[in-house]
């Protein structure tokens, strides 16, 4: 048997086997009938609101002398950072609670923000305005946070100024998934008052927009495994591959040449 042209096909096959092929870092692929445009997403529901959440709540009146006790927060920030919302927004503690003042202590655990606008706005006119008030209440998350780790360009806790945020947008915001990422079984670990729940989405599947995960809840977690060709270090394009295959090839023959003289 001709040795050669055994070398030449063993590495020809660590080479190919070793690059990530293209159909791994599409995302949403038409994968079996279904069409894709027709695919609906089905966890798009209200986040319901648990411990340690921040809230932004601002009230305005026709008058609004009349609401300035209750607004001794900064809303009016058009561009807030997330320091300000730490120290001005109103925490959910652990009782699931939150602390406003003359209304006092405000049980929103387990609302959604637009339960608790109509909850404060009702307490408010019961209590303290009559309708010709024009009362006006808002509510809204402080932000959208998540944490993201793994094999992305910019890991770490990231918070987006919007209401849903979807899985592939949690992503871009991270500078996407790097060539040797794992777009197939991406790891999200999401909280609820039971405990902690993991779940595992296929990117490159359009089918993925009808997971529970594919919009995300606040404080999700996102972990990005690595792939085998990574932890293989022989490089994630055909021309790498080729460049270690070439590297060995030749360390193998200076270390044969040596060993023959």
């Amino acid at each position: 048997m001709n040795y050669r042209i055994l070398y030449i096909l063993f590495f020809s096959g660590i080479m190919f086997t070793s690059c990530v092929p293209t159909k791994d870092l599409i995302y949403l692929q038409n994968k079996g009938n279904e069409n894709p445009s027709n695919i609906v997403a089905s966890n798009n529901k209200p986040y319901r609101l648990q411990t340690n959440d921040i809230l932004n709540i601002s009230i305005k009146a026709l008058d609004e002398r009349l609401v300035e006790m209750f607004n001794y927060t900064s809303n009016t920030q058009l561009s807030p950072t997330i320091e300000s919302l730490f120290f001005n927004g109103y925490t959910i503690d652990d009782h699931g609670n939150i602390r406003i003042p003359i209304l006092g202590e405000v049980n929103v655990l387990g609302f959604t923000v637009e339960e608790v606008r109509k909850k404060i706005e009702e307490q408010l006119l019961k209590d303290y305005f009559k309708k010709e008030a024009q009362l006006f209440v808002n509510v809204k998350l402080a932000g959208f946070r998540y944490t993201i780790n793994g094999e992305v360009v910019n890991p770490g806790t990231k918070v987006l100024y919007q209401d849903k945020v979807s899985i592939l947008e949690a992503v871009a915001n991270s500078g996407d998934i790097t060539v040797t990422g794992d777009r197939k079984e991406v790891i999200v670990i999401r909280q609820f008052p039971q405990g902690a729940e993991t779940f595992r989405i296929d990117l490159t599947d359009a089918n993925a927009m009808k997971s529970n995960v594919y919009y995300l809840q606040p404080n999700d977690y996102i972990y990005v495994k690595p792939l085998k060709q990574k932890t293989w270090g022989t490089g994630k394009t055909g021309i790498e591959s080729l460049g270690s295959i070439i590297t060995i090839l030749s360390l193998a023959t200076a270390t044969f040449l040596l060993l023959k003289n």
